[in-house]
């Protein structure tokens, strides 16, 4: 009976009401993971001052860089399972749980080398100030020697996501959040750790969490149960969560890269920029991922539906992840910018840190609805099994059309400022989702026709 309930049907029933039962768990869950970056900040902000702050701050981006590839994996896995599990393949879904869990401790075991190795490379390339290049290093050398187990997890809350299982992944990240909040204040204000102390603290914590995931699929009774005695890889089943997650993981990265440009280019104005910049990236993580959980709900929508071929419930999936996206983006985005000062002020209570910190807020989270659209119609696509076309065209909208802004209309003496850099964003955006749209209207009637000649046949 536990079992049942751990499910959701997304191919019958009300689409607002099973959307939202699905994506709000796990947009909970990204506030807790978001969470422990902010502990992080906040904690190192009040405790240790501000170059502690622009240490931390500042490894975002690079985090994202080299992360994102093997979180695109995990997608490739969540769209597999999905896909199987709509269909009733049950057999092919508990092949694709041991594949997949085999698949994230290898790239675990790569992202721990890259991470260690290039960390400070990378921060010298994308000329983080000097007064916090050594400390920022150091945190990245802590934090990506222990990103195994944030690798597993992911990989394991994406399997559950493909039943419709969000719930319980949040109640891990919940008791390792709680973990991560009172380890942090003992390692940074107890033992003076400063940034290696939240580092160390992310690791345990992520490590708990992972723990927790891994436990909930050996107990599962359904074709979701994790046998370890099983864990080998399915070549053919290994080749569809790469042909999905590997065009998903490049375009994170070429995402991340064109934020590191743009990092890059915030850090030439030095660490109170930094600071301020830093502080506002996090709070508007929480906008970005109340839409990115619809977004991510989406995805496993359409894909258990394209699994049982129910193209009348994609399309409707489609207006209703739309329109709820954009409103939760306007709505929020707007809020946070109006309480600026006051929510910066938690990280920082510098004056022009504060500034400087609402000079991207003014930008970016009163746009943020055309970044939820944006990120909707890709995943739309990317359920219905297309994952190279929305990355192709990502990379072209959305990062080269900022990579292209920093290299030319901020070199302009006269529009030379932040407030000019973050104007990329929405630009970028409302390009990328106006080519999204088109794409999906041409994948959606060419897998359409190609259903009804399959149909015709039988």
């Amino acid at each position: 009976m536990q079992q049942k309930s751990n499910k959701i049907d997304m191919t019958e029933g009300s689409v607002f009401f099973k959307l939202a039962a699905f994506s709000v768990p796990l947009i909970f869950s990204s506030v807790l993971q978001l969470l422990f970056n902010a502990a992080d900040v906040i904690v190192v902000g009040r405790f240790a001052g501000k170059n502690a702050l622009a240490a931390v701050g500042s490894t975002g981006s690079l985090i994202n860089l080299l992360v994102n590839l093997f979180m695109g994996l995990s997608i490739g896995a969540n769209v597999t399972a999905a896909r199987f599990f709509g269909a009733g393949q049950k057999d092919r879904v508990s092949d694709t749980v041991h594949t997949s869990m085999v698949l994230s401790l290898f790239s675990g075991l790569l992202l721990t080398f890259a991470g260690v190795f290039l960390s400070k490379t990378i921060l010298i390339w994308m000329d983080s100030p000097e007064n916090v290049l050594d400390l920022s290093a150091l945190y990245l050398r802590i934090y990506f020697g222990g990103i195994i187990p944030t690798i597993i997890y992911n990989f394991g809350s994406a399997l559950l996501r493909a039943k419709g299982d969000t719930k319980r992944p949040l109640y891990f990240l919940f008791i390792a959040g709680i973990i991560n909040v009172i380890l942090n204040l003992f390692f940074v204000i107890v033992c003076r750790m400063s940034v290696a102390g939240v580092a160390i603290a992310t690791v345990i914590s992520q490590g708990i969490a992972a723990f927790l995931v891994v436990m909930c699929l050996v107990k599962e009774t359904d074709e979701f149960h994790l046998d370890f005695s099983r864990l080998r890889v399915d070549f053919p089943i290994m080749t569809q969560i790469v042909k999905i997650g590997l065009p998903a993981g490049f375009q994170g990265i070429v995402f991340s890269l064109s934020n590191v440009i743009i990092q890059r280019a915030v850090n030439s104005f030095g660490d109170i920029t930094v600071a301020g910049n830093s502080a506002a990236a996090n709070i508007e993580g929480f906008v970005y991922i109340a839409m990115n959980g619809f977004s991510q709900g989406t995805l496993t929508f359409v894909s258990q539906n394209m699994g049982k071929q129910d193209f009348a419930r994609i399309k409707k999936v489609t207006w209703v992840s739309l329109l709820t996206v954009f409103f939760i983006g306007f709505i929020f985005g707007n809020t946070v910018f109006l309480l600026g000062k006051i929510l910066i002020g938690f990280y920082n209570t510098n004056p022009l840190v504060i500034n400087e910190g609402v000079i991207r807020l003014k930008v970016i989270c009163t746009t943020y609805a055309l970044c939820g659209i944006m990120d909707v119609t890709g995943s739309i696509i990317r359920g219905m099994g297309h994952s190279v076309m929305p990355m192709a065209v990502s990379m072209l909208g959305a990062c080269g059309s900022r990579i292209l802004w920093i290299a030319t209309i901020f070199k302009i003496p006269e529009f030379h400022s932040c407030f000019v850099i973050f104007l990329s964003y929405p630009i970028s955006w409302f390009l990328t989702f106006a080519v999204h749209f088109i794409v999906f209207l041409f994948v959606y009637r060419k897998e359409k026709a190609v259903c009804k000649k399959r149909l015709e046949k039988l």
